[in-house]
């Protein structure tokens, strides 16, 4: 059973990933671009979201508002996985 913790390297986000993808899914027009990838760096791990060229967009929304509420609730996810995390959009 996958409980979201890797034993050798501490807890992952592995529920704040899945949030975050399910989010950028539901907001994109091309939802099978959108793809997310973690990256460890130390202390905090990086979560980076690409998406499809026309959608950025939306991700970021107005004056980044969609921005910071999907970096916020991705925040609480990983708090759930017991880790903090910056959350990245990637062209």
């Amino acid at each position: 059973m996958d409980d979201g913790v890797d034993t050798d390297d501490g807890p992952r986000p592995t529920h704040a990933a899945a949030v975050l993808e399910h989010v950028a899914k539901s907001l994109v027009d091309v939802p099978d671009e959108a793809r997310v990838d973690i990256d460890d760096k130390g202390r905090r791990t990086q979560v980076n979201l690409r998406v499809a060229d026309g959608d950025m967009g939306r991700i970021i929304g107005k004056r980044g508002r969609m921005a910071n509420a999907i970096r916020t609730v991705t925040r609480a996810a990983a708090a759930h996985d017991g880790v903090e995390i910056d959350v990245e959009f990637l062209d």
